[in-house]
């Protein structure tokens, strides 16, 4: 169950997020609590990846994966840790009711853990709603190693 976080935190998701300037997709934080995240964006013309009528639904993967990242950022804030690097594994089912998320609406990214292991997989089912209605779903895996730096040297042998 979500806790509602204070109205100065809810405007600041980037102390969440490891990502960086135009990079951060996500606009604010709306509830987070030990399972789960609700973040919100709204679409703009000048919005990443917006060809002046919408965004593709596409992007919604993306969404979901930093609203995943917010999480992440926000439980290792609470055990007093920093913010880390995370990756996108992948994506299972997903759906989108709509080609693209069409400028001027206002999109609700829930996502709910459903596990995380020790070694840092993790598997999120999320969903993107406008207006009340449900625009897109998946399931989404990632990782987040304990350190990012070594796994990346590794990754690379």
């Amino acid at each position: 169950m979500m806790d509602q976080l204070n109205a100065v935190e809810a405007m600041d998701i980037r102390r969440f997020l490891p990502h960086s300037g135009v990079m951060v997709l996500l606009d604010r934080l709306l509830a987070a609590g030990e399972e789960d995240l609700q973040a919100e964006v709204a679409i703009r013309p000048d919005s990443l990846f917006c060809d002046g009528q919408g965004v593709p639904a596409w992007v919604g993967v993306e969404y979901m994966a930093q609203a995943i990242a917010a999480y992440a950022g926000y439980t290792a804030q609470l055990r007093g840790e920093p913010v880390k690097i995370g990756f996108l594994l992948g994506t299972r089912r997903y759906e989108a009711s709509c080609p693209a998320f069409a400028v001027g609406s206002v999109l609700q990214i829930h996502v709910q853990k459903l596990l995380q292991a020790d070694n840092g997989i993790g598997s999120f089912e999320c969903q993107i709603h406008a207006a009340g209605q449900p625009l897109a779903s998946a399931t989404i895996t990632v990782f987040q190693p304990a350190d990012a730096a070594v796994f990346l040297e590794g990754s690379t042998e």
